[in-house]
């Protein structure tokens, strides 16, 4: 069977939902959603790593997708909830690969340090993931950047109970914890590490690490994937700079990667990366 849909449990009792793609492979790799992203999005990038020798586990992040079993208003969820209880639950579900390699998107590649335990991660791939202080930004981004973290963020999700990303266009709704938790990591010089004082976690991180940083992503600029790739000093990091005119796009944008039009481009640029690792 090419995929299946698997349940998984967090340390907390909480209920996961995800999808196995492939059979059981030494060469695993573990998808770590955007913020808000349903598992979903991924499923056709996943199976063109299966084709290519890997499993592929994709999940929901409580509150998002085939995780949200109640009311995002009611769910008493933080951010870093999903990397360190939802993230592990994905990765100890991987114990059989002797390796397993992180494709991060946004939040996802974010959370490496939170992420990593007894040196499990081999390498990482990031899309997107950024140091998402406003100050990272260049001069036309700080301009929304600092009053989303400051005002806009807090204050929507204060207003509603949760943060209606849905209605916005970012996404899946939010619960509030993980939308206020996130505005105030934007507001720290050192994001989610210094925020939640994680800086030997993150320092210990020595894994490889590609992060792709396309040039005509708002959410991500260039100077914000290397703000964050500084807050992981031992990793053996690249930043790949991609413009859309170098693959033949008009644009990429935050989420464009993960769209199929992109296979014989970038996709198989990053399978080749992922297989040398």
């Amino acid at each position: 069977m090419t995929s299946r849909e698997i349940g998984l449990a967090a340390a907390d009792g909480y209920a996961l939902g995800a999808t196995l793609y492939g059979a059981p492979s030494k060469r695993a790799v573990l998808v770590m959603a955007a913020s808000g992203v349903p598992q979903t999005y991924y499923a056709r990038f996943a199976l063109h790593l299966v084709a290519h020798g890997f499993q592929v586990l994709t999940f929901d992040y409580r509150g998002i997708g085939r995780s949200r079993s109640i009311s995002v208003r009611k769910l008493p969820a933080r951010m870093r909830d999903w990397a360190l209880l939802d993230g592990a639950a994905a990765l100890a579900a991987l114990d059989h690969a002797e390796k397993v390699i992180v494709v991060g998107h946004s939040f996802g590649g974010q959370s490496l340090g939170l992420l990593q335990r007894d040196g499990r991660i081999g390498a990482a791939l990031l899309v997107g993931s950024q140091s998402a202080y406003w100050r990272n930004y260049p001069l036309r981004g700080r301009l929304w950047v600092w009053p989303s973290a400051h005002f806009l963020l807090p204050g929507i999700t204060r207003v509603f109970g949760y943060f209606p990303g849905s209605r916005l266009g970012f996404g899946e709704d939010l619960p509030p914890g993980v939308a206020i938790e996130w505005a105030r990591w934007c507001r720290h010089p050192t994001y989610l590490v210094g925020d939640l004082r994680a800086e030997d976690a993150y320092a210990r991180f020595s894994a490889p690490v590609r992060a792709y940083a396309l040039t005509d992503d708002a959410f991500a600029p260039p100077s914000a994937v290397r703000a964050l790739l500084d807050l992981l000093p031992a990793a053996k990091s690249e930043l790949r700079r991609v413009t859309p005119a170098e693959v033949g796009a008009k644009s990429i944008g935050h989420f464009g990667f993960f769209r199929e039009r992109f296979r014989d481009t970038l996709w198989r640029e990053a399978c080749e990366w992922l297989t040398r690792h």
